[in-house]
């Protein structure tokens, strides 16, 4: 007869309800009860495998969600949340405590790791003299990065097989040298996970971990995962937005609703079911749609992450998806004026030490082959570039931007001037302030830099500003256009923001901003923070402007709001129909002749990288595809006749699959 021990879950939750603040106390923020009467059990054990996936739109209360399995919040009853599991012999030493055992790992820009000090502006990741904290991606991983000498290490010891093993499923080896400032947003979100998976805790939280990483990779990486949940080693939870595919191997959901509160909780299948019951009645009008539980967020709900790439379709199928796309435009397929060139690049090649990051390739340009990048971008052109993590994406907008110290040796013009004199002409070279001033730009980096101390008004007037910290100099047309941005998109970016029945955020009757001026950019959830650095990007309308991964953890109706801003301004809207689809129309702003912002016009140019086809605005037509790092392929070329968020046949063209 077998017997079989016991074990008691790792967390286990019972009718807890928490709370940001003490429910006693007296705060001036407000204080609502988070997640009322959860319950939620991960099991010690791996007989009956349990591996939870988090989706939520955004300020669903994702991260919050995951603060709470790891001990953060205040719980009522205190005695509703445990982690039995931790007191039993088998758990080392280390681990008995919930912060120790349960690692949180978010991709909020914040850098790294605290530990480790990163650069204090944009180009010092490119310059050739390092600082004494500039520590490498192998001191990163192995916890080497304490400057005192006499600290002693990370507890837990190195495993040497542990470390080969993560390094060479997460595409880390022949990164392990280069200085942590020197990775790629892709590369240092491998980086943190790799860290995280070698401290060997008992779980595992990972908010949004496949945000920002190409295509392949996310296929690679996703494997990966689940051969570290089967073996519970560690326990894995993840998060993801509803347009996200789900992890085949993934067993239970937890879909949460607009305010903080489970919409649906339990086996996979019955959630999806649970979901799809809820959107068909709404549908068929046998319900009304619940304004914390929005059917457009959950008809991308469904679809299946495989090792080949996504698979299935949506909760709904195909009436789903057409439901929730956002509608073209009718101008979209306008002709464009194409003006003057604003950057031309003519063979350039970016090294370090001798190692070819970016243009290692040979280029034929009217016939004839020239070494390095070519290409020229000009006014009233919208680019796309794309390629794997590492290709060199972030590099080309480092030159475009000039934060790059190679831009004054490369072969390369920034609005028809050189960055040095040039023999025998009279103009002055472009200074930086002059590249500045004339560049809009959203991009991881720039918020890792952004002061988490500025307001929220503070971050869009930035975009008048010569640097991140100094102020602003604005004329009434520009204080002008930063309160219609407040106000447009009042409902992403003021969290005591109360939803009205109007859809999109074509409503000018408030005209209160104080909340714009009270809360700070850190107090901001992160696609609030997102939505504040895109419009710092487009808001005064510069000759260049710049997204890259400026969409990434905005759900699907944050995202389209934004991008229908970029093209039209305050002239469209989106209008919300009975059957849950959008229509775009004219604003009450345009109706009333009183738009302040307009959308792009031919004078600009935009340039947009992203991994996900949904985040490319449907203006986007010309696109550049780098090869891998080191591949000794050139870059390819290529214009989309359609919108690339809604072809899918160009967009598998591009990579190649």
């Amino acid at each position: 007869m077998r017997f079989t021990t016991f074990r008691p879950p790792v967390i286990n939750i019972v009718f807890g309800t928490f709370y940001r603040h003490h429910p006693g106390g007296s705060s001036i923020h407000p204080n609502p009860a988070l997640f009322k009467n959860l319950n939620f059990t991960l099991p010690s054990t791996t007989e009956s495998p349990t591996h939870w996936y988090i989706i939520g739109p955004s300020l669903s209360g994702k991260t919050t969600f995951l603060q709470i399995l790891s001990g953060s919040h205040l719980c009522f009853p205190p005695s509703a949340r445990s982690y039995p599991y931790l007191s039993m012999d088998e758990v080392p030493h280390r681990l008995r405590v919930p912060h120790k055992a349960i690692q949180y790992v978010g991709f909020n820009n914040d850098g790294l790791a605290s530990s480790v000090t990163t650069s204090a502006y944009l180009s010092a990741r490119y310059e050739s003299k390092r600082e004494d904290t500039d520590f490498s991606l192998r001191d990163f991983l192995l916890g080497n990065t304490e400057l005192n000498p006499l600290k002693r290490p990370p507890e837990g010891g190195f495993n040497p097989k542990l470390f080969d093993r993560v390094v060479r499923d997460l595409k880390l080896a022949e990164l392990l040298d280069l200085p942590v400032t020197f990775l790629s947003n892709g590369q240092g979100r491998r980086a943190r996970i790799a860290r995280a998976l070698l401290s060997t805790p008992e779980v595992l939280l990972l908010d949004e971990p496949f945000m920002g990483l190409d295509p392949p990779t996310v296929a690679g990486l996703s494997p990966l995962l689940h051969g570290l949940a089967s073996r519970a080693s560690p326990r894995l939870i993840l998060s993801a937005r509803p347009q996200d595919p789900i992890p085949d191997w993934i067993t239970h959901l937890a879909y949460l609703r607009g305010d903080c509160q489970i919409g649906a909780i339990g086996e996979k299948q019955v959630v999806l079911e649970k979901l799809r019951q809820y959107v068909r009645e709404v549908w068929n009008g046998k319900s009304k749609e619940d304004e914390s539980l929005p059917v457009h967020n959950l008809v991308h709900v469904g679809r299946t992450l495989t090792a080949d790439g996504i698979d299935g379709e949506p909760l709904m199928g195909e009436k789903a998806l057409k439901a929730s796309e956002s509608p073209i435009a009718q101008d979209a397929g306008v002709s464009r004026n194409i003006g003057e060139p604003i950057v031309e690049m003519n063979g350039c090649k970016v090294q370090y030490r001798g190692k070819i990051a970016l243009g290692n390739w040979v280029q034929e340009i009217d016939g004839k082959k020239q070494e390095g990048l070519s290409w020229t971008v000009r006014r009233g052109e919208r680019w796309g570039i794309f390629g794997p993590n590492g290709s060199g994406k972030t590099t080309i907008v480092s030159l475009i931007c000039s934060d790059h110290p190679q831009t004054y040796s490369l072969p390369m013009k920034l609005f028809g001037r050189s960055r040095l004199p040039e023999v025998g002409s009279d103009q002055l070279p472009l200074t930086f302030w002059d590249i500045q001033a004339r560049i809009g730009h959203s991009s991881p980096e720039i918020h890792q830099h952004m002061p988490r101390n500025l307001t929220v008004k503070e971050v869009v007037a930035n975009a008048w500003a010569d640097t991140f910290r100094s102020k602003a100099v604005l004329d009434e047309q520009a204080r002008e256009k930063i309160k219609a941005c407040l106000r447009w998109f009042e409902a992403e970016l003021n969290p005591e923001f109360i939803k009205t029945s109007k859809l999109g955020s074509d409503a000018q009757e408030s005209s209160d901003l104080q909340w714009a001026d009270h809360y700070m950019f850190g107090e901001l959830s992160f696609s609030a923070q997102r939505v504040a650095l895109f419009l710092r990007a487009i808001i005064k309308n510069p000759d260049i402007v710049v997204l890259d991964e400026a969409c990434s953890g905005m759900d699907d109706g944050v995202r389209n709001r934004c991008l229908l801003f970029l093209e039209h301004g305050e002239t469209k809207s989106y209008s919300k129909n009975d059957d849950g689809s959008e229509t775009i129309v004219e604003s009450d702003a345009s109706k009333s002749n009183n738009v302040k912002v307009g959308g792009l016009n031919e004078n600009q140019a935009l340039i947009c990288i992203s991994h996900i086809r949904e985040e490319i605005p449907d203006c986007i037509r010309e696109w550049i595809c780098l090869p891998e790092a080191n591949s000794g392929l050139p870059a390819r070329f290529g214009v989309s006749k359609a919108p690339l968020g809604r072809d899918e046949k160009s967009w598998r063209r591009i990579w190649g699959m």
